[in-house]
């Protein structure tokens, strides 16, 4: 690459160039496209102490609720003469939901009523039988909102989005009523699809009404049974429920780990199919852009040039990381600035950074069509509703700067600064966190069950709203909170919540005021500095210090003489 300036879909930027190497930008950062690029992302094994305490914990829950269940009758109605009917649930989920799940859930389902902005009014509600039921207050809290996908800040009821969304109802409805394949296609699903395929520089798209739908109902399209696919360990339930529902042999490699991955791919291809030991009709490696649990960044390069190697296909879900990844928001195909062209089905959501609804699967003409004609997403499904396709149109154009301002491309910036700085500061606190240092998603780790509960409502109790994540969505071990980040987000909120959760941490891990160590008392001073009365702190230091000085001159001097006696 020269130091002209390179073009791509109208986006026109300047390479860096140093000591001879260009330095493509990522969401205005320059970086080099090596091996030190994935050691970006942070993970740390589980302490010895800290699993045993944490199965321990676990199963003497498990336990006490097992004896709950004996010795009380359960506040859940049963239905009567189901015999020979199959369970809905087995008796293990049933166990779970009502003996460990119950006690933290009022952490999850919380109703809102507001938009889901940097700030969030959270429905109060109470429970008088311990998560049994729920019973609404009538007042409402305020809330620093850390929890939902709005990476962009474009969930807003207010702004050139709602109002041209407004607009459109006047035009066209709230809804289609019909699937895209009979009378559900309107004017603004084809402009929409043909700016989606310009906005990834490919050929063509396709969107769907629901962001779940567009993996789950168009994998099984795209494979069948006789084919292999290899499926990354922390792959989404989308993913998973679309690769149950194909018929497909899945294979599952150790997250983001390119050489089990090859490994798995060697040894599949050598086997072949199970049983008659033919070749696979097909090959197709899944993966996540950004993964939404663990926050970390797919090796895109290298699954490219092992998807050549051994002749497979790559279907990439960019679901948390278009418009949240990049220089331009154009997701991790344009992060590590490889060429389109060699993903072949690019998927993503409209649901996170465009503040809106569906799903979108991009690609060669060939494979739309494909879609267009076998898709039960599109063929059988309601279309996308016109408002909401009016919102990812607004918004994608102010993104690529089609509204003549720079507004999209500031929004991207401080995303970027927001994410580098939120996890700088949590690093520097000392809470450990999983994922890359340029994701939008941070995982906390908080290992036990019960601090997920505990974090989570202490948490909201400060007004901040988060979002806990526990077995069986992570391992036993992995408990965490997990925070999305915002652009909308000034730094005065991130330093709220960053102080709020130092708190958490000196509280959560205080020790006895026995014996305090120095590490408690350096962070007892520092605060004391802070204070009006800091000078008397340093005069002590000072005295400390003399003190200190003349003990050690003292010693020396003595030991001379202990030599020559």
């Amino acid at each position: 690459m020269s130091r002209a300036e390179t073009v791509r879909n109208g986006i026109t930027r300047e390479p860096q160039v140093r000591n001879g190497k260009t330095l493509p930008k990522r969401n205005g950062f320059s970086k080099k496209l090596d091996d030190s690029t994935h050691s970006k992302s942070s993970y740390e094994q589980v302490p010895l102490h800290t699993a045993c305490f944490t199965y321990l914990g676990f199963y003497l829950l498990m336990i006490l609720g097992y004896i709950n269940q004996v010795f009380f009758t359960p506040k859940v109605a049963t239905e009567k003469h189901r015999d020979g009917y199959v369970p809905l649930y087995d008796a293990f989920e049933k166990f779970y939901l009502r003996y460990v799940y119950r006690r933290v859930k009022d952490c999850w389902n919380r109703p809102i009523c507001s938009v889901p902005g940097s700030e969030v009014v959270l429905k109060d509600r109470i429970t008088r039988d311990y998560g049994w039921s729920f019973e609404f207050t009538g007042t409402e809290t305020k809330c620093l909102n850390l929890g939902s996908y709005n990476y962009l800040g474009f969930a807003q009821n207010e702004g050139p989005c709602a109002d041209d969304s407004e607009k459109c109802i006047e035009s066209y409805g709230l809804a289609a009523c019909s699937p895209r394949r009979e009378l559900g296609t309107n004017p603004l699903h084809n402009e929409l699809e043909s700016l989606t395929a310009k906005f990834l520089g490919v050929e063509d798209a396709i969107v769907f009404g629901m962001g779940f739908a567009t993996n789950s109902l168009n994998i099984p399209t795209l494979i069948t049974p006789g084919c292999l696919v290899v499926s990354d360990e922390k792959n989404h339930a989308s993913i998973i429920l679309g690769l149950r529902l194909s018929g497909a042999t899945p294979k599952v490699f150790k997250h983001n780990n390119m050489k089990d991955l090859e490994r798995v791919l060697r040894d599949s291809i050598i086997a072949g199919q199970p049983g008659s030991g033919k070749p696979w009709k097909k090959i197709l490696i899944i993966v996540e852009g950004v993964f939404s649990m663990e926050g970390s960044i797919v090796k895109l390069p290298e699954i490219i040039a092992l998807k050549k190697k051994y002749k497979a296909y790559v279907y990439l879900d960019e679901a948390h990381s278009i418009g949240a990844t990049g220089p331009t928001g154009r997701g991790v195909v344009e992060y590590y600035g490889v060429d389109p062209k060699d993903v072949d089905i690019l998927m993503g959501t409209f649901t996170k950074s465009f503040g809106s609804a569906g799903g979108y699967i991009a690609g060669n003409k060939k494979l739309i069509n494909f879609l267009r004609v076998h898709s039960h997403a599109h063929c059988y499904a309601s279309s996308m509703s016109p408002p909401v396709t009016q919102q990812i149109l607004t918004s994608m154009k102010i993104i690529l700067g089609m509204d003549g301002t720079s507004e999209g491309k500031n929004r991207i910036d401080q995303l970027a600064r927001n994410t580098r700085y939120f996890r700088k500061r949590l690093a520097q606190i000392g809470v450990i966190t999983y994922g890359h240092e340029d994701s939008p998603v941070v995982p906390m780790l908080v290992y036990l069950f019960s601090k997920i509960g505990a974090v989570v409502r202490t948490l909201t109790s400060r007004n901040i709203a988060v979002v806990g994540v526990g077995f069986p969505a992570t391992p036993i071990m992995e408990g965490r909170i997990r925070f999305c980040l915002s652009a909308a987000h000034t730094k005065e909120q991130l330093d709220y919540a960053l102080s709020v959760i130092n708190d958490i941490r000196k509280t959560k891990t205080k020790k006895d005021p026995k014996k305090p160590k120095k590490k408690k008392q350096t962070e007892e001073e520092s605060d004391a500095e802070k204070r009006p009365d800091a000078p008397s702190t340093q005069t002590t230091k000072k005295s400390e210090h003399k003190q200190k000085h003349h003990k050690n001159n003292t010693e020396a001097d003595r030991k001379p003489e202990k030599n020559k006696k």
